[in-house]
This record gives C-alpha cells, structure tokens and sequence, in this order.
C-alpha cells in the first residue's frame, strides 16, 4: 500500500525504481518512465539476474586468474627451489670438497709431521750410535799355529785359574795346532773355517751385548756371542801361547781401529 494516498502500489517508476500508485504517477512520478508492477518486477529480476551473472563472471574471472597467479606461483616457486637445490648441491659439493681437501692436507701434515718425528728419532739413534762408536780391533795372526783372542770382564780374578767362558766373563776363540778354531762358548763350539784367517776382527757392541770375531782379508764372520749382559767395563784379551819350538814365534800384531 501506498503510505502517502493508502491506494496500492500498482505501477513501478524506472526512472525513481520504486513501487507508486496511481496517484503518486498522476502527480510525482508524471513524466517518468513507468510501467505495471509486474512488467517493472520481471525488467528488475531479470536486470538483477544480469547483474549477478556479471558479478559471478567477474568472480569466476578473478578465481581463474587466481589460480593461474597460483599456477605461475607454483612453477616459479619449483623454478627457485629447483635452482636452489642445485646451488646447494654445489655448495655442498665445494664444501665437501673442501673438506676433503682439508682432510687430505690434515693427513699430508700429520705424515709430514710423523716423518719428521721419524727422521729426528733416527738422526737422534745414528748420534747416539756415532757417540757409541764400537770399538774394532785386528788382535793380525799369520803364521802362528796357537793363539787366543776376545775380550774379558774387568772384575776377573787373575789371582786364580779360569775357564775361558761367559760365565767366567770370558769371550773368546782360540786355534790350536793350526787348524783347530773352537770359540769357548756355553757349550764351546768348534768352527770349520774355509780358510786361514791372517787378520781376526774382535766387534764388540756394548748395548746390543755382541761380541763378533770376523776374518778381515775375507770380510767374512767367523762367530758372535750373542744376547751377553755387560754391565761393566771390557778389556782385550789376547794369548799369543807358548812357542813350540819355533812353530809358534810369530807375533800378535794388535791394531786398533776405530768404527764410526
């Protein structure tokens, strides 16, 4: 109903878009543009049926270009990860690189340092066996058919008779009857030589407790007390015997010889 003439609304103003009566046409709404209420409803309906299917296009529009946006998004976002992974890969790569190569340096300076530890060790043994430096002597035996030859403990009682052994601090090789070489170990051990010695080298090596008799000219060992326990000082010992009536006169010829 019509609130300004209480008649019913019967006509639509296109022009107002509002509901009128009959009168309120006659007199506001004269030169306007109206038409019946049902006409002006179905023309409204059918605009705001228009109307809402353009919004829902545009909507239907911004959703596609949202996901599109999103689509793109995504492919860029793969894109950036992708290209990150790689600089990763390649980060990781050079820092595992470097690593290795830092391990490897490690090891490089650990082995130089183990060398060097090494070659002082030894330069430090080879000072200490220059220091040492075993004593040689060539105690020369040509033409004798009787001799003894070695070196003795500096606490032997010479008071007393003795057997040349280690147990009495003894080391020694003897020749008899110019063809019988026996060196007095425990037991004594005889020698078969392949030939006459002229020159006995006596070797004595204190801390290692070696006492080595070799033939000089033949460059050749003869015997070695090995595993001795020294714990006091050595002396030659030497026995040029008896002369046997001439079959033993040649002399002892002792020269010493100082082995670096």
């Amino acid at each position: 109903m019509c609130l300004k003439h209480d008649k019913p609304l019967e006509l639509y103003c296109k022009t107002d878009q509002t509901c009128v009566c009959m009168l309120c046409h006659f007199s506001d709404h004269k030169m306007h543009d109206v038409v019946p209420l049902k006409e002006g409803y179905e023309g409204q309906k059918a605009e705001l049926e228009t109307d809402i299917q353009q919004m829902i296009q545009k909507r239907q529009l911004k959703i596609e270009e949202i996901k599109h946006s999103v689509d793109l998004s995504k492919e860029e976002a793969d894109r950036e990860i992708a290209e990150g992974v790689q600089v990763f890969t390649a980060l990781k790569e050079s820092v595992e690189r470097g690593q290795a190569n830092l391990t490897i340096k490690e090891k490089q300076k650990t082995t130089e340092n183990q060398a060097e530890d090494f070659i002082k060790e030894l330069e430090q043994e080879i000072s200490e066996l220059k220091k040492r430096s075993s004593e040689v002597e060539q105690v020369q035996v040509k033409g004798k058919t009787r001799w003894d030859l070695g070196v003795v403990r500096e606490s032997i009682n010479r008071k007393r008779a003795f057997q040349l052994s280690p147990e009495d601090g003894f080391w020694t090789i003897w020749l008899r009857d110019g063809k019988e070489y026996k060196a007095h170990d425990a037991p004594s051990v005889s020698l078969s030589l392949k030939s006459q010695p002229q020159k006995v080298g006596v070797f004595v090596d204190y801390e290692e407790g070696l006492v080595s008799f070799y033939d000089v000219d033949a460059a050749a060992l003869i015997y070695s007390f090995t595993g001795c326990s020294f714990t006091e000082k050595l002396f030659s010992y030497f026995n040029p015997s008896v002369n046997g009536g001439g079959t033993n006169s040649a002399p002892l010829i002792i020269a010493p010889v100082r082995v670096n």
